[in-house]
């Protein structure tokens, strides 16, 4: 089954085609760093019409790349939420435009599953169920896979996400956007151990997470430095930085993981390129005698092939129950849980 894949709920347009949720057969991707970051950050406006402007032309080169030709596509995904409601839209309605066209099957997929989708293509051996870490510039969310798409959400960050310290530690240290691999290139020359960064303690649910209080301790520290002429050591507090949230992150996936009596844990979303999250994440697994499959650095990031694969487990679910598929009534959504079952 060949899926051309849509997706666009942030800042990058992209257009894959997928064959049977598990291999690539183009992958395009049109990045807007450039346009966002002299304002530090996405401006939303922007990113919609940028998808306006370049999503018909990514579709036509991954068409080419493959060497197919549009009628030999079965089928549609596209993601529908959640992200800017403006981003979504446009991959939405592209989307819906060529399968009525085509008259061919409509897929929504979730961003939170497509990536966590990401590992299928990455591991053929990969199946559910697993304990699934998805981090983000947006999202901070530990999921109970059971199957392709039967999960729910065991824990998530109760405010900011781990990648909003990463960006906005970033943009207090003058580094720019993105945040996140400037962070971490940073981090590469400094002592972890130097800043005593918090780490912060929930009562409640054990796999609960919160990054507020470790950003605002972090903008703090600098702006101290500054108004006080207080050499600062960037590397250092990167490095700890880095640490802090990976200590926040690994006991909690290896803890969920056990609870749930899985073997293996995935790790994907943008920041699982983070090398000492990856790092910790490898080491904790073998000290548990967990299987640990981490989305390889090409598709950490927002991609359309995660979202093709993930299509595919959509439709077969859909054949396999007799569920319905979405038409052109399909809405874009900017929040929704991964574990909502909406079609």
């Amino acid at each position: 089954m060949i899926i051309l894949s849509v997706e666009s709920s942030c800042d990058e347009t992209a257009v894959a085609l997928t064959e049977d949720g598990r291999r690539i057969l183009a992958d395009e991707i049109h990045s807007q760093v450039d346009v966002h970051k002299i304002y530090g950050g996405v401006v939303p406006e922007l990113a919609s019409r940028r998808h306006i402007e370049v999503i018909s032309a990514l579709a036509d080169s991954a068409l080419n790349k493959a060497g197919l030709i549009k009628q030999q596509i079965d089928a549609v995904a596209v993601t529908f939420a959640p992200g800017l409601i403006g981003s979504l839209l446009v991959g939405v309605n592209f989307a819906k435009s060529v399968a009525l066209a085509l008259r061919i099957p409509l897929i929504p997929v979730h961003h939170i599953r497509g990536h966590i989708a990401a590992n299928y293509i990455a591991y053929p051996e990969l199946a559910p169920p697993f304990l699934a870490l998805v981090v983000s510039g947006g999202h901070s969310l530990l999921i109970d896979v059971r199957d392709y798409t039967d999960m729910s959400i065991l824990g998530s960050t109760r405010d900011d996400a781990a990648g909003e310290c990463f960006d906005k530690a970033a943009r207090a240290l003058g580094l720019g956007y993105p945040g996140g691999p400037a962070i971490d290139n940073l981090a590469r020359g400094g002592d972890e151990t130097k800043y005593a960064l918090p780490r912060a303690k929930l009562q409640g649910s054990p796999f609960d997470m919160s990054f507020s209080g470790l950003k605002t301790a972090v903008i703090n520290l600098i702006h101290n430095a500054k108004q006080t002429n207080t050499p600062l050591d960037c590397a250092s507090l990167a490095a700890s930085l880095c640490a802090a949230i990976s200590d926040t992150l690994v006991p909690r996936v290896i803890s969920a993981a056990q609870s749930a009596g899985y073997a293996k844990i995935s790790c994907s979303g943008g920041v699982a390129a983070n090398s000492v999250i990856r790092k910790a994440l490898l080491a904790a697994s073998k000290e548990h005698n967990l299987s640990c499959y981490l989305a390889p650095l090409s598709l950490c990031s927002d991609n359309a092939a995660m979202i093709g694969c993930q299509g595919f487990y959509e439709y077969m679910a859909h054949v396999k129950n007799g569920s319905a598929l979405a038409d052109s009534d399909l809405n874009a959504y900017a929040t929704m849980p991964a574990d909502s079952l909406i079609f």
